[in-house]
């Protein structure tokens, strides 16, 4: 499957990169991260957090290919999880691992299910990877969207 193929099927709409839109993303990416490390609040919350944190870099790389997720659709957060080799060259084994958190996610927030300290640990550990990817990524490939970020 290719990005142009998620076009044509309407699991993916075009989106024009804008370099304030991907900037102010990333900030929230790096707050999302930073709030995660909070251990004052719960383990829930913080796993929340960490996952926003994934979700907003996976945009960050649609975006800046010039894609977005058709929100309207169902599983637009496995779309552009699954897309994130395609968008920026995570490692397929590296997307199992984020899917398998994305599917925790949904266990906590649809049927309460509680986060456990390791899975915490390793979406903390992800969000972490990557945001430091996304970053480093940004700075190689787009350095013209990240201005004075």
């Amino acid at each position: 499957m290719t990005l142009q193929n998620l076009l044509a099927i309407k699991r993916l709409l075009a989106h024009t990169p804008d370099a304030a839109a991907i900037r102010k993303l990333l900030e929230a990416a790096r707050r999302n991260l930073a709030d995660a490390g909070v251990a004052a609040i719960s383990t829930d919350n913080r796993f929340d957090a960490a996952y926003k944190c994934l979700m907003q870099c996976a945009m960050l790389g649609l975006w800046a290919n010039g894609y977005r997720t058709a929100t309207s659709q169902p599983g637009h957060h496995q779309t552009a999880i699954q897309c994130l080799t395609l968008t920026m060259g995570v490692p397929p084994a590296t997307v199992i691992v984020l899917d398998a958190l994305r599917k925790q996610r949904n266990l906590s927030d649809y049927q309460g299910d509680p986060i456990s300290d390791a899975t915490l640990a390793s979406c903390l550990d992800e969000a972490s990877k990557l945001l430091a990817h996304t970053e480093q990524w940004l700075r190689e490939r787009h350095p013209n969207l990240l201005g004075d970020a």
